[in-house]
């Protein structure tokens, strides 16, 4: 199959200022699946990697890895898909598929993975994101998006959602009730506050100021709010919680929020954060916390 121009928002350097890109589409084989891009969503390691905060930025760079599209052409061997069917794609667009993570259906640790942008593929071509008019794709990192589900919704499911729902799967069968925290309230900490939600835990958001607390209690149904900036009510809230969903995209101390957290709680760190973070670990060694995840 020929290649195809398409059209893209594409960053030149690290100014984060995009502008149109016309480039070339690599070949499409016979386990791909070409579509055109309908709406594709905006988190921030987007930001990170147009202003090479992260990952080293090979530019021109197109972002985007919450696509949605609906699918105009597919290779001779796909067969879950059909033309005309609404598509998502995330993070990732391929891996080795030999390893042990990839024979175990988690590729996104496969050390060879190919990110949507950023990233390279097998053939040496550079990935380009969702800020775009199509995509090609291997129909592995696919997947249907419901009829029932509206096609700009679903665009941020696509990786602020499973970000969030990833770690917090553990939980879901829990026989008792979960005290969650729910640190930060951008893309995926909103849709961490949902997921815990649906998933019957007691949840508490835990934002630096006063400002989201209405969103939070009233607008996503979060059971309790905690500013960490008063100090009362962060030492009132100690070792209350069985885990910490940790969102915030920017260097932060762990210190106090470790104080939070009950016998084998967990900090599940799923902040992109450009920058080292610390913490003392003798604050783990006798709080007994889980392990820090991330």
């Amino acid at each position: 199959m020929e290649e195809r121009k398409v059209i893209g928002w594409a960053a030149r350097d690290q100014s984060g200022h995009l502008s149109p890109y016309s480039f070339t589409l690599r070949e499409t084989g016979p386990e791909d699946v070409v579509f055109k891009v309908l709406y594709c969503g905006m988190d921030h390691t987007d930001l990170h990697q147009i202003r090479n905060e992260i990952h080293s930025t090979n530019y021109p760079l197109v972002p985007g890895h919450e696509v949605v599209g609906e699918v105009v052409e597919l290779g001779s061997e796909v067969k879950k898909f059909r033309v005309g069917d609404i598509i998502g794609v995330g993070c990732i667009v391929g891996s080795c598929g030999e390893c042990f993570t990839c024979k175990s259906n988690i590729e996104q640790y496969c050390n060879n993975r190919i990110f949507t942008y950023n990233g390279t593929y097998k053939d040496g071509r550079p990935t380009q994101g969702g800020f775009s008019s199509a995509m090609v794709v291997h129909q592995k990192f696919v997947v249907g998006i419901p009829e029932k589900l509206a096609p700009e919704q679903a665009a941020p499911l696509l990786c602020a959602g499973v970000t969030a729902y990833s770690p917090l799967k553990q939980f879901n069968r829990s026989d008792k009730v979960v005290k969650a925290g729910i640190l930060g309230l951008g893309g995926v900490g909103h849709l961490g506050v949902l997921i815990a939600k649906a998933m019957g835990h007691h949840v508490t958001v835990i934002s630096s100021s006063d400002r989201k607390r209405v969103e939070a209690l009233e607008h996503l149904g979060a059971d309790a709010f905690l500013v960490s900036s008063n100090s009362a009510e962060m030492e009132q809230a100690v070792s209350s919680l069985d885990y910490i969903l940790d969102t915030v995209p920017a260097v932060h101390p762990l210190q106090s929020y470790l104080s939070l957290l009950n016998v084998d709680g967990k900090l599940i760190i799923v902040g992109a954060v450009p920058n080292p973070m610390q913490f003392d670990s003798v604050d783990l060694i006798l709080g007994m916390p889980g392990p820090l995840k991330s």
